[in-house]
C-alpha cells in the first residue's frame, strides 16, 4: 500500500498515479512516527485517495473518534469521499479483536483499503511479542480475506500507524522488530526544524522493495493544512539516517 501514501505525498498529479490506481494492492505498510509526527494527518489523506479510487469503501479503525478531520487539498474533501470511509472506534484490544475475527460476517460492500490509528494503544495492555505476532498476522488475514472477495487484480490494502519513542527500551527495539516482519514496507516520519508558524516534518517511504525509496518534507500550517514538497535531492539515500538498527530511529 506505499503507493496509496506515494500518491499522497506526490499530490497524485501524475498520469503514472493515475496508472497505479488500479494497481493491484501492495504490501502492508507500517507507518511510524513519534507523538505529533503527522501520521493520523497521512492515514486520513491516504483514506481520502483510496476512497476517490471508485472501488470499494475505506475501513478507519482508531481508538476514539477524530477531534477534528485533518485538512484535505482542495477537492479531495468531497462529501462523496467523506461517505465512503466507514469509521470504527474499536475501545480495547479486545473489541478489535473480535471485530477482526467477525470481519467475514460484515455485510455491505468489501472494502479496499484498512487503515489502523494508533497501534501502539492496542499493544499497552502487557502484551508480549507473541501476542503483538498474533495482532499484526490477524490484520493480515483480515486484509487477505477482503482482498479473496474482491478477486484477482485488485485487493485490499492494510496501512497500520505505530506511535514510536525516541528513547525506547528492548522491548520496544524487540517489538518493532518483529512488526516490521509483518510489514516489509514502511514510512518513517521525522519531525524536522520547524518553520515560521508551522510544523515541519520528513517522510521516508520504502515501498518494501517493490520500487526506490523516497523522500518528501510535509509542513503543517496553524490552521491544520498540509502542505508537501520533494525532498532536496542533496538530502541522499532515505535509508542513511534509518541506519541498520530501529533503536536508530524517532
Amino acid at each position: 500500500m506505499a503507493e496509496v501514501l506515494r500518491r499522497v505525498l506526490s499530490l497524485g498529479s501524475s498520469a503514472e498515479s493515475e496508472e497505479e490506481n488500479t494497481a493491484e494492492a501492495g504490501p502492508p505498510l507500517l507507518l511510524l512516527g513519534g507523538p505529533g509526527s503527522g501520521k493520523t494527518a497521512l492515514l486520513f489523506a491516504a483514506a481520502l485517495e483510496a476512497a476517490g479510487e471508485g472501488r470499494g469503501p475505506v475501513l478507519f479503525l482508531t481508538r476514539r473518534p477524530l477531534q477534528s478531520l485533518p485538512r484535505a487539498r482542495g477537492a479531495t474533501l468531497d462529501p462523496l469521499r467523506l461517505q465512503k470511509i466507514r469509521f470504527q472506534y474499536p475501545p480495547s484490544t479486545h473489541e478489535l479483536l473480535q471485530l477482526l475475527c467477525s470481519a467475514h460476517e460484515a455485510r455491505g460492500p468489501t472494502p479496499s483499503l484498512v487503515l489502523l490509528d494508533g497501534l501502539e494503544e492496542y499493544l499497552v495492555e502487557d502484551w508480549g511479542p507473541q501476542e503483538a505476532a498474533y495482532l499484526a498476522a490477524l490484520l493480515l488475514d483480515t486484509a487477505a480475506h477482503f482482498s479473496h472477495q474482491i478477486g484477482p487484480g485488485q485487493g485490499c490494502g492494510l496501512i497500520v500507524a505505530l506511535q514510536i519513542r525516541e528513547e525506547g527500551d528492548s522491548g520496544d527495539a524487540l517489538q518493532l522488530s518483529l512488526l516490521q516482519r509483518y510489514f516489509p514496507a514502511q514510512c518513517w516520519l521525522q519531525v524536522d526544524a520547524p518553520g515560521p508558524r508551522q510544523r515541519c516534518l520528513r517522510a521516508c517511504l520504502d515501498p518494501g522493495g517493490l520500487g526506490p525509496r523516497a523522500e518528501w518534507w510535509v509542513a503543517f500550517r496553524p490552521d491544520g493544512e498540509m502542505t508537501i514538497t520533494p525532498w532536496p535531492a542533496q538530502a541522499g539515500n532515505p535509508s542513511s539516517d534509518k541506519g541498520s538498527s530501529s533503536e536508530d530511529q524517532p
